[in-house]
C-alpha cells in the first residue's frame, strides 16, 4: 500500500480524533489550550506527546445535494488540515474529514484554480496517494484563493466544501517551523 499504509492510518487517525476536538473550538471561536494561533481563516495546533503540529480551517460554505437537488443532510464537522509529525516523517500531510462516512471506494476531488487532484478516502477521512502529491496540493493552496472539495456520502449525498485559504501559507509555515520543518 506504500503511502497509504497501516501506520499512516493508525498514526492519522489519533492526530485526527485530537485535532477534531481541539478544532471543533475553532468553529466555536472559543480559546483551546492546543491552539497556538490563528492566521485569518486558518489555526495553528500543536501537540506535545507525540510532538504534532498543524493548520486546519472549517468551509465557508457547504452546498448538499440528492438527485440534482439541494437537501439538509446531518454531518460531523468538516475540517481541512495539514498535519507535520516529525516523529513518524510527515512533512505536510493534507486530510480531510467530510463529516460523513464517504461511498466506499469512492475519492474526494479536491480543486484550486485550475488544478484537480483525488483525495483517496477511508471511513470519514480522505488524503493523497503520497507525500509528492500532499507537496503539489500544499503548493496549489499556498497560490490560490480557495479551495473546493467534492465528495460522495456512504448515504448518495454529493458535498461542495469550499475553503477559503486566506491565511493557508502563514498558518503551514508556522505549524512547519514548530515541528522543527
Amino acid at each position: 500500500m506504500g503511502y497509504w499504509n497501516a501506520r499512516r492510518i493508525a498514526g492519522f487517525c489519533a492526530a485526527g480524533f485530537i485535532a477534531l476536538a481541539a478544532a471543533h473550538t475553532v468553529s466555536a471561536q472559543e480559546e483551546s489550550t492546543n491552539r497556538v494561533a490563528t492566521k485569518a481563516d486558518w489555526s495553528v495546533f500543536v501537540e506535545d506527546d507525540p510532538t504534532e503540529c498543524w493548520g486546519v480551517s472549517t468551509p465557508t460554505k457547504t452546498v448538499n445535494t440528492r438527485d440534482g437537488r439541494v437537501v439538509a443532510v446531518r454531518r460531523g464537522d468538516i475540517l481541512l488540515f495539514v498535519f507535520y509529525r516529525p516523529g513518524a516523517g510527515v512533512k505536510g500531510q493534507v486530510t480531510f474529514t467530510g463529516g460523513y462516512p464517504f461511498a466506499g471506494g469512492s475519492t474526494v476531488t479536491l480543486e484550486v484554480g485550475g488544478s484537480s487532484f483525488d483525495l483517496f478516502t477511508e471511513g470519514e477521512w480522505a488524503w493523497p496517494k503520497d507525500s509528492d502529491e500532499d507537496a503539489k496540493i500544499i503548493a496549489a493552496m499556498k497560490r490560490g484563493a480557495d479551495a473546493v472539495l467534492t465528495a460522495r456520502s456512504s448515504r448518495g449525498a454529493r458535498t461542495v466544501d469550499t475553503f477559503s485559504l486566506i491565511g493557508f501559507t502563514a498558518a503551514v509555515e508556522d505549524a512547519q517551523a514548530r515541528c522543527g520543518g
